[in-house]
């Protein structure tokens, strides 16, 4: 399809953020990173985590968590036209489209990329559906996969800090074959959602380097060899070579363009630039402008996902992975995380608080998280006498063990809920001060964190944040800090920018140290994080096992109760 040229300084492109619960779309000024207008479109769907859409009776074990792949599409439906009507813009200015995902969410296609959950007799499969990131239930798998890695002394184990995380996708895929083998004969393409959605958008299926390298396990060109994954199970042993390895596209580049039918979701012009797929975390680091070696750049949700460029290669315990490039092109790319926070905080108001907050709150004309962040400002640090374990959804970095849970330490017939809610706040800052301090002891020093995500507008979160980890904190001033990313990568694949360290500079968003260390704080958090650092050693490094004692019993009852009402 022949367009008319468009001046690049008039250049628009959309940027399409896939969060855990919601998919939101920003428009945005090519050449200077402006934030036109913006919509959120909710996954119907949302997290599978009890029973198959439609299907009470087809009932999940736990630690499972599923989505539906029409939800993501139903986002390009309805927010991207939402972000441009928002925008009162011409569609036709738009150059390009780019997308970022959370990681590691997998969808089982067929080989034209159909979903199998579509497959009309697949529908009540579970293992047919989409594993969210947070689907946690291959915990075994990962745990055969990292203690067979590390007899053999397989080279790739290091890069990953030790550890493969059950949230990736081998030990997700070996989980289908052993617990759904009919399935995993019927899964020809195993997809990263990432590049799913580009594939929907261009109809050309390319492998994201980003998510290739941390999620993938592919390093230095291979993914791990058929002799040891034929030791982890003899039929696994060809999963890499016929359902992973595919084509690789190097982050803001172009994957393909716009199709006619894509065209006719989004409102937007058929043919222009769809950019390669981008993991949510990394794409944020141009939106911060945080592609310099030192700068930390943590995004907040629902989990964290800590990212950060280096110009050198070391070995980190726990963190999730460093790939070549796998943030911008030159350099070495980190992550690491913590998989609850949000949803720490969320879990807490839900379930801990009594209806006089509630109450209270609403006479204040304040919800729940405002009110209790209001009342917990006025301790001192220390006041409320208890620390906390931030592992409600297991432990990312820097312990790799999803089979752990969460601790609150201290609580007396005197406590409260904001001293409990605070306790979490703290235990959240403590949790990444470990993965810096971890990160620094290893020759990848962190010199400045970054923040963004809607929990920045938490000033007594972020200020907690700063005198913890001793470091100035800036924050990402778009609202939509992943979706600005995205954007900034679609301006490069569209031609406006020539790579994404240009674009990030003359369009990133950030407030730089918006919050300050306070050093009488400081010293106080010190006594406190000392008792995190006992807590988290004794429970995460051997000193007790009870964790996953308990987790055990937790699926052996449950299995007898879900076995007597199948009786």
């Amino acid at each position: 399809m022949i367009r008319p040229p468009i001046d690049l300084a008039d250049a628009l492109v959309v940027g399409v953020d896939f969060g855990t619960l919601s998919g939101r779309a920003v428009v945005v000024r090519a050449a200077d990173g402006a934030d036109l207008g913006s919509a959120v479109h909710a996954y119907t769907h949302a997290v599978v985590t009890d029973a198959l859409p439609g299907r009470p009776d087809l009932r999940l074990p736990p630690d499972w968590a599923l989505q539906v792949p029409s939800d993501y599409v139903d986002v390009l439906r309805h927010a991207v036209p939402g972000a441009v009507a928002a925008a009162g813009v011409d569609p036709a200015r738009v150059v390009g489209i780019a997308t970022d995902f959370t990681a590691c969410t997998m969808v089982p296609t067929l080989r034209d990329g159909t979903p199998l959950n579509e497959v009309p007799d697949l529908a009540d499969e579970p293992h047919a559906y989409t594993k969210l990131w947070r689907h946690h239930a291959a915990q075994p798998q990962a745990n055969r996969i990292n203690a067979l890695a590390a007899e053999r002394g397989e080279s790739w184990l290091p890069r990953y800090g030790g550890f493969i995380s059950s949230e990736w996708e081998f030990a997700k895929g070996l989980q289908i074959l052993e617990e759904a083998p009919a399935v995993y004969a019927r899964t020809e393409r195993w997809v990263e959602a990432a590049d799913w959605i580009v594939w929907q958008l261009c109809g050309r299926y390319v492998r994201n380097a980003c998510s290739a390298g941390y999620k993938g396990i592919l390093q230095d060109g291979a993914y791990p060899d058929r002799d040891f994954l034929g030791a982890l199970n003899p039929a696994f042993a060809g999963f890499a070579e016929t359902k992973v390895a595919h084509e690789i596209g190097e982050l803001g580049t172009v994957a393909g363009t716009l199709t006619a039918e894509a065209a006719g979701w989004t409102g937007l012009p058929e043919g222009i630039a769809v950019a390669v797929g981008n993991v949510d975390a990394h794409v944020t680091a141009a939106a911060a402008n945080a592609v310099r070696p030192g700068q930390m750049v943590a995004i907040m949700g629902t989990s964290t996902c800590h990212v950060m460029s280096s110009d050198v290669l070391r070995e980190v315990p726990g963190m999730c992975g460093v790939v070549d490039g796998g943030i911008v092109s030159g350099l070495w790319g980190y992550e690491a995380g913590q998989s609850g926070v949000g949803d720490i905080f969320g879990w807490f108001v839900e379930h801990g608080v009594p209806p006089a907050y509630h109450e209270a709150a609403r006479a204040r004309g304040l919800d729940l998280h405002e009110y209790l962040t209001e009342l917990a400002a006025g301790q001192a640090v220390g006041e409320h006498g208890l620390v906390a374990l931030d592992w409600h959804s297991g432990n990312r970095s820097v312990l790799v063990d999803h089979e752990l849970s969460g601790v609150v330490l201290g609580q007396t017939l005197a406590t409260r809920p904001e001293d409990t809610y605070r306790a979490l706040l703290e235990a959240i800052a403590f949790g990444t001060r470990m993965i810096v301090e971890t990160f620094a002891a290893s020759g990848v020093p962190v010199t400045e964190l970054i923040v963004s995500g809607g929990l920045t507008r938490n000033a007594l979160l972020m200020q907690i944040y700063a005198d913890v980890t001793r470091l100035p904190l800036s924050v990402v001033e778009a609202g939509q800090g992943p979706a600005l990313g995205s954007a900034i990568h679609a301006a490069v694949a569209a031609g406006v920018h020539p790579d994404v360290p240009t674009a990030a500079a003359a369009t990133g968003r950030v407030r730089e140290g918006a919050h300050l260390p306070d050093e009488e704080s400081a010293k106080s958090y010190d006594a406190l994080f000392a008792e995190y650092t006992r807590l988290h050693d004794h429970f995460g490094r051997g000193g007790d096992d009870v964790m996953h004692r308990l987790r055990a019993i937790r699926r052996e009852a449950r299995a007898q109760r879900e076995g007597d009402l199948d009786a």
